[in-house]
């Protein structure tokens, strides 16, 4: 009975029906496979942040030029490297809209700081600061970056990408360097930004600033668990079609495979 059952589904699964189901499931099978490394690639993207951070975020500082170099783009292994750089802040802000701190919404605020050396201007994340009280068409206060001399210490980071929207007198979508360079006014600046840690004067005064960002997300997130669950999937397009063509048999020759019988229970006094 066993060899022509097998024979009768290998039959029916040769039919254009059931050949074009299998396709489906393999083409099923095939989105699971490259979703299940899909969502792996972005588990494996978060631990190297975690390793970066653990590298760079509490080490000892290195000076701004070792890490930011003009033309070059900021090699992933060099973000959250931290970083020192002694100069002037110039001109006016710009406010980053969209941002977040402790869950409350908000803007950060970038200033031009230009190095006591020669060279091209960085862009220095200071903070951030919470909406204006009169709505958003209206920029919140935001006490003055310093004057003269200030010695900043803080993270590289790589610029954002950008969200390609017109931005409005003063404010960018995101922190994409260019973009964030037109709006300061600047025509050279380095390719990435430094997210303020601190400031001190020469005095070794700290000058009033927005508030500080919190210390970056660590959480590795669900992505592990949803590329197993991706690639057990791929298995299941098959088991249905199995199934569909075992039931199509069993259902079209009920004497030859007839069904299980059910199971009854007995009914005894304990169910009383």
């Amino acid at each position: 009975m066993y060899d022509g059952y097998r024979d009768d589904v290998l039959r029916r699964l040769l039919t254009p029906r059931w050949l074009g189901a299998l396709l489906l499931a393999a083409l099923v099978a095939v989105a699971c496979y490259h979703l299940g490394w899909w969502q792996y690639h972005r588990h494996e993207a978060k631990t190297a942040r975690n390793e970066r951070l653990d590298a760079h975020y509490r080490a000892t500082p290195v000076p701004l030029p070792e890490v930011l170099a003009p033309d070059a783009p900021v090699a992933l292994a060099d973000e959250w490297t931290r970083v020192t750089v002694t100069g002037t802040y110039d001109g006016d802000p710009v406010f980053v809209r969209g941002r977040t701190r402790d869950g409350e919404p908000g803007l950060e605020v970038l200033w031009a700081l230009r190095p006591d050396a020669a060279g091209p201007a960085v862009i220095v994340d200071r903070g951030f600061v919470p909406p204006s009280d009169v709505g958003a068409r209206v920029l919140p206060s935001v006490d003055p970056a310093p004057e003269g001399a200030v010695t900043v210490t803080g993270w590289v980071r790589r610029g954002e990408a950008s969200r390609e929207r017109p931005p409005a007198p003063d404010q960018v979508a995101s922190i994409n360097v260019p973009e964030a360079a037109v709006e300061l006014g600047l025509s050279d600046v380095l390719p990435g930004y430094v997210l303020l840690e601190s400031e001190s004067l020469p005095d070794g005064s700290t000058p009033p600033r927005p508030q500080p960002l919190g210390e970056p997300d660590r959480s590795l997130g669900p992505h592990q668990a949803y590329a197993y669950q991706w690639w057990l999937t791929m298995a299941v397009g098959f088991v249905l079609v199995w199934f569909g063509i075992r039931r199509e048999v069993r259902a079209e020759n009920p004497e030859r495979y007839p069904a299980k019988p059910r199971k009854t229970r007995i009914w005894d006094e304990e169910d009383e």
